[in-house]
């Protein structure tokens, strides 16, 4: 029978294995905060958070041209989505960004009275295998292919000689005001996500409406 070896360099042996095990660790629980919650410059000094975006929509500016007895729209709307709503573009879930246009009649005594209201809808799709995002104007079927989410999002936010109303159909004897607004229109996402939006608000994008006067004519 062989005699026992030497073991008294086992647990020198332990230790140096319990070291690098447990560096091991802590580099696993760095990587995994740095993916999920946050990590520190290089000085050790100032933490760097990753924060969601909670997105954003507004109306920069709108005004109407008359022409041939048209009136035409031309609006700048800024259309940033939210970190989730990013995400879920990306996954293959498509969008929809409702475009809401509303005339209004001043009445004197009472509240507005809304005359006409027109709804635009444009859906927005990422297609991975092309990696192009799509714009597809819902209204008239007509689709635009983009390299980057901001040009689809560029494109969707400026509206150009948009048709209005004809300006025969207004009492030239009355004022009247438009407003304008963008919204992520949840409605129309599939069943669990679309009660899912309900009830985050990170899903609620919207602009305030954006309102200026029509003189009828």
């Amino acid at each position: 029978m062989c005699p026992p070896r030497n073991n008294r360099f086992l647990p020198t042996a332990l230790a140096r294995l319990r070291s690098v095990m447990g560096g091991a660790a802590l580099l696993f629980l760095l990587a995994f905060s740095l993916g999920s919650v946050q990590a520190q410059d290089f000085a050790g000094t100032r933490p760097i958070v990753d924060e969601p975006d909670p997105g954003l929509f507004a109306v920069r500016e709108a005004r109407v041209e008359l022409v041939s007895g048209v009136y035409f729209l031309n609006a700048l709307i800024d259309l940033r989505l939210s970190s989730e709503a990013r995400d879920a573009l990306r996954s293959g879930v498509p969008l929809t960004i409702r475009v809401e246009v509303e005339l209004l009649r001043e009445r004197r005594f009472w509240f507005d009275n809304e005359d006409a209201a027109l709804r635009q809808l444009f859906k927005l799709e990422y297609h991975a295998l092309s990696e192009r995002y799509l714009v597809q104007n819902v209204n008239s079927g007509d689709q635009s292919s983009f390299s980057t989410l901001g040009a689809a999002l560029s494109f969707l936010g400026r509206i150009t000689r948009f048709p209005l109303i004809d300006a025969a159909l207004l009492d030239p004897d009355r004022s009247y005001d438009l407003r304008l607004r963008a919204v992520l229109d949840v409605e129309r996402f599939p069943g669990p996500l679309r009660l899912l939006a309900f009830w985050r608000r990170d899903w609620s994008l919207g602009s305030d409406w954006y309102r200026w006067p029509l003189q009828g004519g």
